[in-house]
This record gives C-alpha cells, structure tokens and sequence, in this order.
C-alpha cells in the first residue's frame, strides 16, 4: 500500500519536435479547406452555377461576357413563369446552351404583329426591349404546348429564338439566372 504523504513520481511530458506544434493547425486548415470545397461543389451542382454570357441576344440586360449565376433547383419548388430568364439546351444541339426570356407557357396562344408580342390577345409591355432593340417581325399565331415554352431574347434582332425553332419543351430547361456578379457595375438580382 502506498504512503500517502511520500512524493508522487513526476511525470515528464515527451520532448517536442521542432515544427510538431503547427501540425495541429495545419490539420485545422486543410479540414476547414476540404469542407468549404464540398460546401461549394454542392453547391455549384446542385444550386447555383457560374456561367458566362456569350452573345448579344439578351442586350441590354445581359451583355456579352458578362458572368451570372444561375439557380439549378428553383424549378423544382415553383413553376417556370412569364418573365423569367431561362437557361437551356438548344433544342437542336444539346451541347450548346442559351439564355432567353419566357413569354408564353403552355396553353398560351402566342402572336407576334409587327414585332409587337401579344399572348391571349393582348399586347405584352417589355419594358426590358428598348426601342433600338426591337424589330418588325411577325410571327403567326402558335398555340404553346403542354410542357414548353415560348422564348425570345430582349434584342430581338439579334436573337435566335422560338421565332426560329419554335416552343422549348421544360426537359431542355435548366436553370433561372438570377444574380449578375461580373462585371462589378451590374453585380445584381437580374430582371
């Protein structure tokens, strides 16, 4: 049995090695590194994704190179509306995408008089497609079909639209865009 008054052997802690003490920390880093890059590949497949403008058609709103972000799963929790800017595959090269904005949903009867948009029948007001921008083309009377879109870009003279291959079925659309972060002067909610 031991005495309780005799000393207790003292117990040395192990030299350290030089450099030893930061390994904990660069432990902490590379944990936090590798979690921000899951958070972020989660996040750019699965929600929001980077992508840049190539074109004119969506002038002035979206520029050429402009970079935007576009929402992947907002469709899932609401439908796809008037208004929205969608990003697509092009129905006739799936390997390329486009960006345009949706006048008409299915059931919708689409006409275009002198490069006025009417849906149902009545005019449609896009303050989005300034004068300069607009065209004289007509467009005979479509009715869109269940589960597709109408789709024009804001420069309608430069745009290569359902004018030219017709309602987008929702199986090629994508994405909303959403949020305009390059270049700095446009970073915003996109309209």
């Amino acid at each position: 049995m031991p005495d309780v008054g005799s000393p207790q052997p003292s117990v040395l802690a192990p030299p350290t090695q030089p450099g030893s003490r930061h390994l904990p920390v660069v432990a902490v880093w590379v944990r936090d590194l590798l979690v921000s890059l899951a958070i972020s590949a989660f996040i750019i497949i699965f929600l929001y994704q980077p992508v840049k403008v190539e074109g004119t058609s969506m002038m002035p709103g979206l520029e050429d190179q402009e970079r935007i972000f576009v929402n992947k799963f907002v469709y899932r929790w609401e439908p796809i509306s008037r208004g929205d800017i969608v990003v697509f595959r092009y129905p006739r090269d799936t390997t390329k995408s486009y960006i345009k904005r949706v006048i008409g949903v299915a059931g919708d009867r689409i006409r275009i008089d002198n490069g006025t948009v009417y849906v149902n029948g009545d005019p449609v007001e896009e303050d989005y497609v300034p004068s300069d921008y607009a065209d004289a083309r007509s467009y005979s009377e479509i009715t869109v079909p269940a589960r597709s879109f109408f789709v024009l870009g804001d420069h309608r003279t430069m745009s290569n639209d359902s004018r030219d291959f017709g309602p987008v079925n929702e199986r090629f659309i994508y994405g909303k865009a959403v949020f305009g972060y390059w270049p700095m002067e446009k970073v915003g909610r996109l309209r």
